[in-house]
């Protein structure tokens, strides 16, 4: 496609960065499906920490910033008496069916009912852990917020009925309520069906306020754009950073990062604060349920890093930035 963007192509995406090498389509399938078999028929179960929602202070906010993790990809962010949603699920499962697929390990650590009035929706992609129908459809109908997602998004949300959205590539940048939003790369893939690979973009999101700034990565390999988004859009009062779902590595590489690898990317976007995401809460690969966090914290005193600013938020639990 001459003059277009690199990560354009005819017919969808593709990642810029080639340093991780992919497996072939069938290998990558018949993962799939064992995974979507055996969390169906012979699921892991997880005991996780919960804590309860601090609802006096989520919904009293007239201004503190706080992040409140729901659980997997999705949490609370409050800025500047704006509420934000990432990725938000609450559903029991995340599979384009109810019957099979992976189940929930962990209750959303916020109740659907609990949350206070949503002004804004970030998706960072379109798979089924990341983006919910029945989830989204419900915050059109009760919140009525403004969904903001990647290029290719607006006619999938068309299609649900939701008709406020708006969609940005990479280094697009939309102002909502006083923040900035800006579309960021990421190294990963996109699709709901065997048919639709790489047909919308993915991406992660950096919100802006006058004083606070969050880098949100979604789902992403470790690759060398993550430098660029630091260098141009950083540093990061806080970075929320996926760890887990890495194992078999030769399928997880390519899309994923392991614990140490988004310590590596923490450094790269220059984050302050670390949030971990994507883990404990659907089972999406084959590491231990709780490994994950261990594997974080092990490597973080490895480094020297300041324990207090990396943070394993137990589902529900609200921290200020």
């Amino acid at each position: 496609m001459p003059g277009a963007p690199a990560h354009h192509r005819e017919r969808g995406f593709a990642n810029v960065s080639q340093s991780h090498p992919t497996v072939g389509a069938w290998t990558r399938v018949t993962f799939f499906v064992s995974r979507m078999w055996a969390a169906t028929f012979s699921p892991r179960t997880a005991n996780l920490p919960q804590v309860a929602s601090d609802l006096g202070t989520i919904h009293a906010n007239r201004g503190a910033v706080t992040v409140t993790w729901v659980g997997h990809s999705t949490l609370l962010v409050q800025l500047d008496g704006v509420n934000i949603l990432t990725d938000p699920h609450w559903s029991d499962r995340a599979s384009p069916v109810s019957f099979a697929g992976p189940r929930r390990v962990s209750a959303p650590g916020l109740r659907f009912e609990d949350l206070p009035p949503i002004h804004v929706v970030v998706i960072s992609h379109d798979h089924y852990d990341h983006l919910d129908e029945a989830t989204v459809k419900r915050l059109a109908a009760e919140h009525r917020p403004r969904f903001i997602v990647p290029l290719g998004l607006k006619q999938w949300f068309a299609d649900a009925g939701i008709a406020d959205v708006e969609e940005l590539d990479w280094w697009g940048r939309r102002e909502e309520r006083g923040l900035s939003f800006t579309c960021v790369p990421a190294q990963h893939f996109s699709g709901r069906t065997l048919w639709d690979r790489n047909r919308r973009l993915w991406s992660g999101w950096v919100i802006a306020g006058p004083t606070k700034r969050l880098y949100f990565a979604g789902d992403t390999a470790y690759f060398a754009g993550l430098k660029e988004i630091g260098d141009r859009l950083g540093p990061f009062d806080l970075a929320a950073l996926p760890i887990g779902a890495y194992v078999p590595a030769g399928i997880m590489q390519p899309s994923h990062t392991t614990p140490e690898e988004a310590l590596r990317a923490f450094a790269d976007v220059r984050g302050e604060r670390f949030v971990a995401i994507h883990w404990g809460t659907f089972d999406l690969a084959e590491e231990p349920l709780d490994e994950p966090p261990q594997r974080l914290i092990t490597e973080a005193r490895r480094l020297g890093l300041d324990l207090d600013h990396i943070w394993v938020l137990k589902h529900g639990e609200t921290r200020a930035w």
